[in-house]
């Protein structure tokens, strides 16, 4: 794997109750950094089955790493 060359950047913003999450995430698997944490929380998420497709008509705001407080309340 030391011969992948990776010329892509994809830049996100996260709260900061996501990047809590995906912290503490790594932290418990031991990945060796925070992008090797993304990029397999990524491949999990891709080959998971059940999940839901977006319509086209979300915004960004409309997915998240962690639950909204709106979703919690409700």
């Amino acid at each position: 794997m030391s011969d992948l060359t990776r010329g892509e950047r994809l830049q996100i913003m996260l709260t900061q109750e996501e990047l809590a999450a995906v912290d503490d995430w790594r932290f418990d698997k031991r990945m060796p950094s925070r992008a090797a944490a993304v990029r397999e929380l990524l491949k999990r998420g891709l080959a998971a089955e059940g999940f839901m497709i977006a319509d086209g008509r979300s915004k960004s705001q409309d997915f998240g790493v962690t639950e909204s407080r709106d979703a919690a309340e409700g």
